[in-house]
C-alpha cells in the first residue's frame, strides 16, 4: 500500500511539473506575447519579455527538473529497474519502444530549451535592449519565437508519448 501511495503522489507530481511547463509555455505564446507585441507596448517591449521570461525560466528549469526526477522514479516505483532497461527485450517491447522515443524527445525539449534561453533567447534580448527595430533584432526575435514554438510542439510529443506509455499505443 506503502508503494502505492508513493507512485500515485509521484505520478502527481509528475503531472502538475508538465501542466506547468506546458500550460506556462501556452499562456506566454497565446497571452502574453501578443499583448504585449501591440504598438502601446513597444516601448517596453525588450523589458517586459525580459521580465517575465526570466520568471518563465525559473518556473520551466524547475518543470524539468522535477519531470525528470518523478520520471525515474515512477519508472522504478513500477518495477523498471537498472536491469530491466539494460535488456535489449525492453526496449524492444511496446512500452520500451515508446519510452525510448518520449526519452529522445525530453532530450530534445532540454536541448531546445537551453538554446533558447542561453544562446537564442539571449542573443534577441541583447539586440532588442539595443534598437527594437533594427532588422537583426526582428530578426533574432523571430528566430528565438519559432524555437520556443518548436519547444511547445517537442513538450506536446513528450506529454503524447507519456499517455501512450500509460494507456497504450491506440493502434
Amino acid at each position: 500500500m506503502a508503494m502505492h501511495t508513493l507512485y500515485t503522489l509521484s505520478v502527481f507530481v509528475h503531472i502538475l511539473a508538465a501542466c506547468s511547463w506546458i500550460g506556462a509555455m501556452i499562456f506566454f505564446a497565446v497571452a502574453v506575447v501578443p499583448v504585449i507585441r501591440r504598438p502601446e507596448y513597444r516601448s517596453v517591449f525588450a523589458e517586459l519579455v525580459r521580465g517575465v521570461g526570466a520568471r518563465f525560466r525559473v518556473l520551466g528549469w524547475v518543470s524539468v527538473l522535477v519531470l525528470i526526477a518523478t520520471g525515474i522514479c515512477n519508472l522504478e516505483l513500477l518495477g523498471f529497474g537498472v536491469a530491466q532497461l539494460s535488456t535489449a527485450a525492453f526496449w524492444s517491447a511496446g512500452f520500451g519502444r515508446t519510452l525510448a522515443y518520449k526519452l529522445v524527445a525530453v532530450v530534445l525539449v532540454v536541448l531546445a530549451t537551453a538554446a533558447h534561453d542561453v544562446l537564442l533567447g539571449a542573443r534577441a534580448m541583447r539586440r532588442l535592449a539595443q534598437d527594437p527595430t533594427s532588422p537583426g533584432a526582428l530578426r533574432a526575435r523571430r528566430v528565438a519565437s519559432w524555437l520556443g514554438r518548436m519547444t511547445l510542439l517537442l513538450s506536446l510529443a513528450v506529454l503524447l508519448l507519456a499517455v501512450w506509455l500509460v494507456r497504450g499505443l491506440p493502434w
